[in-house]
């Protein structure tokens, strides 16, 4: 389950998010408007912020270019406004996408998992295991049945 940050100043568009978000497992917080975002981000630590492009106090890409100035979340932009230049405009902003409205609830969630899934930080193996062979990256070492194998750095 993942923490989702909506931002839309449409009461109802909101909702229909926040409801669709929430029948997915998702965790949702949605606000009507940006005014003391970066503060309310700060707080929140949501895996993925939607946030409306045509937003009334300040534009949804001037609120991107200020996360990113704080935070690496990835952005999801909704807008009505749907041109090349203007999915350009967003993603230039720092958005790491772009859906247009009208869009599908189920289009929204395959983003939504997309983005939240690329943006989990990925475990590195570090230790690899073949029957009693055991090769430790972080201390380059190599096991055979517990002892050790005494490698040059060229073998290793």
């Amino acid at each position: 389950m993942s923490k989702i940050v909506v931002v839309d100043d449409s009461y109802a568009e909101l909702q229909l998010i926040e409801g669709y978000l929430k029948s997915a497992n998702q965790t949702v917080v949605s606000y009507p408007n940006t005014d003391k975002l970066e503060d309310k981000l700060a707080l929140d630590k949501p895996d993925l912020i939607v946030l409306d492009v045509g937003m009334p106090e300040m534009d949804g890409l001037d609120v991107c270019r200020e996360i990113r100035k704080i935070s690496h979340v990835p952005v999801l932009f909704l807008s009505a406004l749907g041109a090349v230049d203007d999915r350009v405009k967003g993603l230039k902003a720092g958005g790491d996408d772009y859906l247009t409205k009208p869009y599908a609830f189920t289009e929204l969630l395959a983003r939504v998992e997309a983005l939240v899934r690329r943006a989990e930080p990925q475990e590195s193996q570090t230790r690899y295991q073949v029957g009693d062979l055991v090769l430790d990256r972080l201390s380059h070492r190599v096991t055979r049945g517990g002892e050790a194998i005494l490698l040059q750095p060229r073998e290793y």
